[in-house]
């Protein structure tokens, strides 16, 4: 194994680490410093800051105007929708329910490559796409009756959210192979920013920006520059180098971070909102959902 390959492993741990943990420092402000959507409003407009300068400096590469109606979509699914259900989403339930919940996005991906690019859906595929729907149903259904902070609308939401972002990733397989990853997202979060403008402006405008205070800016500061800018990065170089299954594969441990951070916050931090946030029907719905993509993600043997 080369050092390119150690370092890719190494992003795509650092990725996930950053997932795992936004789950609940995203929550953590919501909604008493920042509505979810005057949040979602600043994500965009930060990151089409960011991704729009390096684009600018590192990335000479022009878009031809047929493609702009995929990146239009792109736009729509990757950033607006995806960026509103995952805020609303976890404004609302339980960071350790929304983790094990975003862990069905490659089995959404299946579904949607099957009707759009006519991706052949095996037996085995069909088998893990059947036991990962059921343990993520049973858990937004399930949302409405625990205890916690979970929540069947949030819980919903999110689901929506890795459905949005399922799309995308299908809509934008193409693209990625036709133009730099840079160029793609770029384009994406500038459009996303425009579809989302007229919905959160009003409440970014009416943000008390005076009542924040230093761990609000700290949180902000982290969903933009490290779960939106890094991790993105951490993955385009990973994916340069390991193949798109072993980068999927990774997702397993946001739930795991998940319910570290929140076990954390229960019983070290004393605070007592998520101590009943972990249970044994999240963890079989968990390892349902885990057990589910395995099987979707695990090479087809070969005849010889």
């Amino acid at each position: 194994m080369n050092s390119n390959i150690y370092k890719a492993h190494f992003a795509l741990l650092g990725a996930n680490l950053i997932y795992g943990a936004n789950y609940i420092i995203a929550k953590g402000i919501m909604p008493e410093k920042i509505n979810p959507n005057a949040f979602v409003f600043i994500r965009l407009a930060c990151c089409v800051i960011l991704f729009w300068t390096i684009k600018f400096f590192f990335v000479k590469e022009n878009v031809e105007r047929k493609d702009f109606l995929r990146l239009i979509l792109c736009g729509l699914l990757g950033a607006a929708a995806n960026m509103l259900f995952f805020f609303h989403g976890i404004n609302l339930t339980s960071p350790v329910d929304a983790s094990i919940i975003m862990t069905v996005t490659p089995v959404i991906v299946l579904i949607f490559s099957f009707f759009i690019l006519k991706e052949r859906i095996t037996k085995n595929k069909l088998i893990g796409i059947t036991i990962a729907g059921i343990g993520a149903v049973f858990l937004i259904i399930y949302g409405s009756k625990a205890t916690g902070t979970s929540s069947f609308i949030g819980n919903l939401f999110v689901f929506l959210n890795a459905t949005s972002y399922g799309l995308y990733l299908v809509i934008a397989k193409t693209l990625m192979k036709k133009y730099n990853a840079i160029t793609v997202i770029s384009w994406m979060f500038l459009f996303g920013l425009i579809f989302v403008a007229p919905l959160t402006i009003t409440d970014f405008i009416n943000t008390n920006f005076e009542a924040f205070t230093v761990n609000t800016y700290l949180v902000i500061g982290y969903v933009v520059l490290f779960t939106t800018f890094l991790a993105y990065l951490f993955n385009v170089y990973a994916l340069n180098h390991v193949m798109p299954s072993v980068t999927s594969s990774y997702i397993y441990l946001q739930p795991v971070i998940s319910f570290i951070m929140v076990s954390i916050y229960a019983y070290v931090l004393m605070q007592d909102a998520y101590a009943q946030d972990i249970d044994l029907v999240k963890i079989l719905s968990c390892i349902m959902v885990i057990i589910g993509v395995y099987i979707i993600s695990k090479p087809t043997k070969k005849l010889t």
